[in-house]
């Protein structure tokens, strides 16, 4: 593969009014080429395009193309900084009224060279706000697809589509369906930005030669253009790969624009390191239908504000994943101290769950188009499995500039599930998942017609407003959820009647439980509570269930209360519609020795941490 770096722009503007600032500040850059400017980090913009492209695993070649007017500059540069000289090549022009155009010289770099390879071609002189994205994933992203590639962005506030490239972009092929140079506003709803990095196959370059033929004039030979005719008219499949930074192209601006530019991205750099990103993902409870959310049943959960997970994420030079001191012990009082532990708590511990959802992050974002930073991570947390794993993907989410539309609720439920199910073989299903992304009270529907169909379930948020005392008790040692299912789903598989039934009955329940919920009909409620539990025990063996699990069920009812398994192993949920006996109950809950607490819904709309939550 060649990448050719485009440096051959006449910036005028900027360079006139250089050389008549009378402050005097911007006087040694005078006659300086537009690459050749202070760009961040105290490099050269062009600097930081070389250091990047520097790469003989990724490119056989890189050439420059320069004007003639800057040429000796050019060559300068190139004798410092191990550019190989005589890949400088230089179109002649001398003015702007004279230049070329950008496509042309592109096309006079594949002609005079004789090129026929695969391209990549990058403006040269773009400020790019991150300094340390991998440009070895765009060329992976690029070979995966049968056609070309634009690299966009998402307009930063203040930008105006008018004067960008538009891109419209398919959220599942990642094809471009539409380009629109510097569209009028009205046009397009779009703020997906292209920016002069492309990825061009070998067997495309010929269409180089026919637009130009098409183009006589300089000034319709740009690159927004040369895409319209390509995408729009020509129809030639293009792809986009969304990089989560911002981009300026010097062009045809003046010294304000530039000088602002340059503080807003430098500041930018600065601000990352001091301001760490730490998101919660909460603690959620099955209010009716579990366990049937892998039986392609229907359930209803709800987060909470009592338990959470918290991950925090800040720049540092490499990744580092660091244990927490408490959840991820590495030092122990003695032997027998690790083996108390180690038998009380599994092997479970957190960093696992981080290393295998960046893992899982990468690949996603690889395969979906969306370009990363480079990997500057590191980690603190609590291990609350899944929870852990959806807090984690909130923060990578949030650094990476990773929005909703690119990865969007009902897939990162799925996301969070392949992390357990694939990476760490962690029996799990997704009803957890899905209320965690969610977050609230969850109306979920897993009917095999709608995963079959769009590969995840309907998934409705419900008021969370005025709900009754819902309550929540747990053993101080609990058991695994993965041995209470115990054996059910293969009996499912084998389609036994009483299970295909039970999971029918689960679904019904959900639905009726869906309608108490919106009448705020709360004894109905607790009546389907009771009457999910006893569903889940005429399918789930004592045994399987718990000794624990079933004493504090008999405890709850003694007060009359509603109750339920809430999924994980260990706990119970309640509904108790009488404020006296729920006190008495919690007394007669703590005398037993489990922990006993009112269940504190989450609602993520009245949350004032927003997107940090």
């Amino acid at each position: 593969m060649i990448c050719i770096l485009l440096v051959a722009g006449h910036g005028t503007v900027l360079q006139t009014q250089i050389k008549n600032d009378d402050t005097g500040l911007y006087s040694h850059l005078t006659g300086v080429p537009k690459a050749l400017l202070p760009g961040i980090r105290g490099k050269k913009i062009l600097d930081f395009w070389w250091e990047t492209v520097n790469m003989r695993q990724l490119f056989t070649e890189v050439y420059l193309v320069t004007n003639a007017d800057k040429y000796k500059h050019y060559e300068r540069w190139a004798t410092a900084n191990d550019f190989p000289v005589g890949n400088v090549i230089n179109d002649g022009s001398t003015t702007l009224e004279d230049r070329l155009g950008a496509v042309a010289d592109l096309e006079l770099a594949i002609r005079s060279r004789k090129l026929l390879d695969d391209i990549v071609v990058i403006a040269g002189d773009m400020l790019c706000a991150d300094q340390n994205f991998d440009i070895a994933q765009v060329i992976r992203f690029f070979r995966s697809k049968p056609g070309e590639l634009i690299i966009y962005y998402e307009l930063e506030e203040g930008e105006k589509s008018s004067s960008r490239g538009i891109v419209e972009v398919c959220p599942d092929t990642h094809r471009i369906c539409r380009f629109l140079e510097k569209p009028q506003e009205g046009l397009t709803a779009s703020r997906l930005a292209s920016v002069v990095f492309y990825c061009i196959q070998r067997e495309t370059l010929p269409y180089l030669s026919d637009f130009l033929s098409l183009q006589p004039q300089a000034t319709d030979r740009t690159f927004g253009q040369f895409w319209e005719w390509l995408i729009n008219e020509k129809q030639l499949d293009v792809f986009g790969m969304k990089l989560p930074t911002g981009f300026q192209l010097i062009g045809q601006v003046g010294l304000s624009d530039y000088t602002k530019w340059l503080t807003h991205y430098s500041t930018k750099q600065q601000e990352i390191p001091a301001k760490p990103i730490t998101c919660r993902s909460y603690a959620r409870v099955g209010l009716m239908g579990n366990p049937s959310d892998g039986f392609n049943g229907k359930t209803i959960a709800m987060t909470i504000s009592n338990f959470w997970a918290e991950v925090t994420l800040v720049e540092s030079p490499t990744l580092v994943l660091v244990p927490h001191p408490l959840n991820d012990p590495t030092e122990f009082g003695s032997l027998q101290d690790l083996f108390c532990i180690s038998r009380k708590e599994g092997y479970l511990g957190g960093l696992r769950l981080l290393q295998a959802t960046c893992k899982k992050f990468y690949q996603f974002c690889s395969k979906q188009g969306a370009l990363l930073g480079a990997d500057f991570l590191c980690l603190q947390h609590f291990v609350l499995c899944s929870a852990i794993v959806s807090a984690t993907l909130k923060c990578l989410m949030k650094f990476y500039n990773i929005t909703d539309n690119d990865l969007p609720k009902p897939i990162r439920a799925n996301f969070i599930l392949n992390v357990e199910t694939d990476e760490l073989f962690i029996t799990a299903g997704l009803q957890d998942r899905v209320v965690q992304v969610y977050e609230g009270l969850v109306y979920m529907d897993f009917s095999k017609k709608l995963m079959e169909d769009q590969g995840y379930g309907n998934y409705v948020p419900m008021d969370t407003s005025e709900l009754p005392p819902f309550w929540l008790a747990y053993l101080s040692d609990p058991s695994d959820s993965g041995r209470i299912h115990s054996n059910v789903r293969q009996r499912w598989l084998n389609e036994e009647p009483l299970v295909v039934e039970a999971m029918k009955t689960f679904a019904e329940l959900t639905d009726k439980a869906r309608t108490a919920l919106q009448e705020r009909n709360w004894n109905l409620l607790a009546q389907l509570m009771d009457q999910n539990f006893e569903l889940r025990r005429s399918v789930y063996t004592d045994d399987c269930l718990g000794p624990g699990n079933l004493k504090m069920v008999q405890l709850a009812r003694q007060f009359g209360s509603a109750v339920k398994l809430p999924g994980s192993g260990g706990a119970v949920v309640g509904l108790c519609l009488d404020q006296a006996r729920l006190v008495e109950m919690r007394q007669a809950f703590q005398v037993a020795g489990c922990v006993f607490c009112v269940i504190v819904p989450y609602n993520p709309s009245a949350s004032a941490v927003g997107g940090q939550h």
